[in-house]
């Protein structure tokens, strides 16, 4: 279990808890491979790692291009991409 450092600071540096696991997630994946294409061992896991590097603010959002201002307009297009690809049936008749 994670208590230090706190998971609401944590969430803080970076926007939300959504926001903060995909970007330790992310980190942590590039920090294991990394290692492995190097062929060295970690001294602690990945995930520790990507979390420290997220309190120190040495990882933010930008560093992996998350960070989006979502407007009216971007919630109306997603809508429609979502909608029935064939509109509405048609009637018998």
């Amino acid at each position: 279990m994670l208590l230090y450092p706190p998971v609401a600071e944590l969430a803080d540096k970076v926007g939300s808890r959504y926001q903060l696991v995909n970007v330790v997630a992310q980190r942590a994946r590039q920090i294991s491979t990394e290692y492995e294409a190097r062929g060295e061992p970690l001294d602690e896991k990945a995930v520790p790692i990507a979390v420290n590097e997220v309190y120190a603010g040495k990882l933010t959002l930008k560093d992996f291009g998350v960070i989006k201002q979502e407007t009216e307009s971007d919630s109306a297009a997603e809508a429609s991409e979502t909608a029935e690809p064939f509109g509405e049936p048609e009637a018998e008749g």
